[in-house]
């Protein structure tokens, strides 16, 4: 198959690329900085990657690791809404449109919550829990309208699917494990304000296989990329710890996290937000997971980092 990717330069899109080249697949880079160039918000002559590709995976968005200032917020919620409605667009213009468009999207929108999990079915969207920063607000907000330039385009001969995805967790370097396991191994892995907020995840090989299932599967709408199992933070980390034999992880205050944050150009909401999230319709559509729970994912993904 001829598989294209907007904004496969990140961590996830490196994640992608490996595996469907080594599966034979022919893969293209549309990005800013390499493959095929385009700049995220026109049609340009990359559109054509489109006409005749078997599959479309629309990864492209402003980085999330970073302040989530006024200016940055803005950026994210461009750089998705954007590149969202130019893909439609050059779909919508293909002679030859792909059968598949995979939307990148993001389990941030689900509501902060800790009752019970979010799954596709009974899953609270965001946006209007109490006691919480405004701006989570508006990342859900991103994540909501980013979804709608997907359902609203008109592609009647493209299927898609918007990908709730979890944090990915592969050993690559700059990459969300990678930034936890030098927490970890500082010995400053401990519970964050507390710790009682969900972490949701997905392990690499996991996330690759989903994406292939999605894209064989006459699957559409939205799907939760995620483990079965999100744990609290105290329990993440302890367990990251445990797999890098680091015996000590010390606790941190909200103001400590905001701090550290701060001094890592992060954002404290992808550290205290409770995302707890669960992929009801890959479970109904017999998606056998090789890594459904955060010990064995860690331990694996050290040793390959190792």
């Amino acid at each position: 198959m001829k598989i294209v990717i907007p904004g496969g330069t990140g961590q996830v899109g490196g994640v992608l690329t490996r595996a469907l080249r080594a599966a034979g697949h022919e893969v293209v880079i549309i990005s800013r900085s390499a493959g095929v160039r385009w700049d995220g918000h026109t049609l340009g002559p990359w559109a054509a990657e489109l006409d005749g590709a078997d599959v479309v995976i629309n990864l492209a968005g402003r980085s999330v690791s970073c302040r989530y200032n006024a200016e940055n917020l803005q950026q994210m919620m461009r750089s998705r809404v954007d590149s969202a409605r130019v893909v439609g667009e050059a779909i919508a213009k293909a002679d030859n449109p792909p059968g598949v468009w995979l939307q990148m999207s993001t389990a941030t929108i689900y509501a902060h919550r800790f009752d019970a999990p979010n799954d596709e079915a009974t899953g609270v969207l965001g946006g209007r829990e109490p006691d919480v920063p405004g701006y989570w607000t508006y990342s859900v907000e991103i994540a909501k309208r980013w979804e709608a330039e997907l359902f609203e385009a008109h592609t009647p001969g493209t299927r898609k699917v918007a990908l709730r995805s979890a944090m990915v967790m592969s050993p690559d370097r700059g990459g969300v494990f990678d930034y936890l396991s030098w927490l970890a191994r500082l010995g400053l892995g401990g519970p964050l304000a507390g710790g009682r907020q969900y972490v949701s995840w997905i392990h690499d090989d996991d996330f690759v296989r989903a994406v292939a299932l999605l894209i064989r599967e006459p699957i559409e709408g939205a799907v939760n990329l995620a483990a079965p199992h999100p744990l609290p933070q105290r329990d993440f980390m302890r367990e990251l710890r445990r797999a890098w034999n680091v015996p000590v992880g010390l606790p941190a205050t909200r103001l400590m996290a905001s701090m550290g944050a701060f001094a890592l150009r992060s954002d404290t909401e992808l550290l205290l937000k409770s995302r707890r999230v669960t992929p009801g319709r890959l479970v109904e559509a017999g998606f056998d997971f090789h890594f459904p729970n955060w010990p064995a994912a860690a331990q694996n993904l050290v040793e390959r980092r190792r």
